[in-house]
């Protein structure tokens, strides 16, 4: 489905999306639209190093740099950018209503290993 170390973005029904990763083979799903900027979080970076991050994976969103653990949904440290996108980081947050972040809802992602189907449910 996803290629272990990169996010994709899964849409469904009524407009709503969802950023998916795979972390060595784990699969974690946050809401797809970061709810400080409303850019799309699976087009963003994907932050594994524990020894930076703490021990569950995050996402960084691509405009405001708010970065979002993929397992609980909670928002944490902006993640420091260089260069051009550093740049539209640091314009990104100053654009946005109060400068304050929040938690995205988190999703459970299964897969049926007899039909291969996929399953999501938010935690």
């Amino acid at each position: 489905i996803i290629p272990p170390g990169k996010i994709r973005g899964w849409a469904f029904g009524e407009d709503r999306t969802i950023c998916s990763a795979n972390v060595d083979g784990k699969f974690y799903a946050v809401d797809g639209a970061c709810p400080r900027c409303g850019f799309d979080l699976y087009k963003g970076k994907l932050l594994d190093d524990k020894d930076v991050w703490g021990p569950e994976p995050v996402v960084a969103c691509p405009t405001c740099s708010t970065t979002y653990s993929l397992k609980t949904g909670k928002f944490g440290p902006e993640y420091k950018a260089t260069g051009l996108t550093g740049w539209v980081n640091t314009w990104a947050q100053t654009a946005t209503a109060y400068n304050a972040a929040k938690d995205v809802p988190a999703y459970d992602i299964t897969r049926d290993r007899e039909t291969g189907q996929v399953f999501c449910r938010e935690r």
